[in-house]
């Protein structure tokens, strides 16, 4: 009878101490072990259901342990309650960790892009729109409305002055004033002491760089041609002709126009450098870090004119007199006939 009880007190001890070690094995493994295959995005809107958003993270595909997944997440209330955010789930993250990364808000940064033809606050309100949670139309309401762009030293005609062309590492929930914010402080960041001395001698103010690389921009994208069309127009403006450039009267028909013809370049707008001297009021567009760059370290020469090379490979044919630039222009023309027929 004695040797029975004494079995049965020594199974009972085993089995609290297997139950035991096994609960410790678990927790262990919950939070330290990691418990993903490979690493994923996950977006979490809000209003998205808690028990949803579980559901889809046990369904992906990279759950080792869906049993030690469920504990820790019925153990956080992460199937009842989840932050909205961007969330980067990797190879060596544990079933504890992200129920509380879910549930606390531990969001990834997301990229957010600005580059390529922006010639518009639509066209950057778009871009920001399709990268981060925020609506385009907030946006544009933002960018559009003096009120809100006045704590940044702008109106909207100068809204392109504080967009330095870049990709941002970011939190995918910022809100409108939190994006632009950040563009603001990179804006500030980008404009060291040298750039702003650079400008200086150019005889421009930061923001007229950005006026005048915007022009650059829509005359080449070729970047090593950039500096001698800034030399171009500087010359000008250092003798006081004016610009004449037609990425102005582009802009001033919201660039719908498929060729700019003399008529066109009559249109009465201060945008419009054929009929006004000096720069434009703002920037017609958001112009990349190399037409920046171009203004700031032009190319020097003697140069007033230039047009498109009758080669039709991109880049164009500069000279110093009118004289000179009438003939580039009349082989353009006689190449375009000849390529037109």
């Amino acid at each position: 009878m004695k040797k029975t009880r004494k079995a049965l007190v020594g199974f009972i001890a085993v089995a609290v101490l297997a139950a035991g070690a096994f609960g410790l094995y678990r927790m262990y493994y919950d939070r330290k072990v990691p418990n993903f295959n490979g690493s994923f995005s996950l977006y979490v809107h809000p209003g998205d259901d808690p028990s949803a958003v579980c559901d889809t993270l046990l369904a992906s595909g990279h759950v080792k342990s869906t049993a030690s997944l469920l504990r820790c997440l019925r153990r956080e209330g992460t199937d009842r309650s989840v932050q909205p955010g961007h969330y980067t789930i990797g190879a060596s993250s544990s079933s504890m960790y992200v129920a509380r990364m879910l549930r606390k808000g531990w969001q990834s940064p997301v990229s957010l892009t600005l580059s390529g033809t922006i010639r518009t606050p639509g066209a950057l309100s778009r871009k920001i729109g399709s990268q981060m949670l925020v609506d385009s139309a907030e946006v544009a309401c933002f960018v559009s409305n003096a009120d809100s762009l006045a704590g940044y030293g702008i109106d909207p005609a100068h809204l392109f002055c504080i967009v330095i062309p870049d990709t941002y590492s970011i939190t995918w929930t910022s809100s409108v004033r939190e994006i632009f914010d950040r563009l603001k402080k990179e804006r500030d960041a980008w404009w060291t002491p040298q750039r702003q001395e650079a400008a200086r001698a150019q005889g421009l103010t930061p923001d007229q760089v950005v006026t005048l690389a915007s022009i650059v921009d829509g005359e080449s994208r070729y970047q090593p041609e950039q500096p001698a069309i800034a030399g171009v127009y500087l010359n000008r403006l250092r003798i006081g002709m004016r610009l004449q450039a037609d990425p102005t009267v582009a802009y001033c028909y919201g660039y719908t126009l498929n060729r700019i013809l003399r008529s066109h370049t009559e249109c009465d707008s201060p945008y419009n450098t054929y009929r006004y001297a000096g720069l434009p009021p703002g920037p017609i567009s958001c112009p990349p870090k190399s037409c920046l760059e171009a203004v700031l370290q032009p190319q020097r020469h003697s140069y007033l004119y230039f047009c498109a090379n009758p080669s039709f490979n991109g880049t164009h044919v500069f000279a110093s007199s009118y004289e000179e630039h009438l003939k580039n222009a009349r082989a353009f023309q006689l190449a375009l006939t000849e390529r037109l027929r």
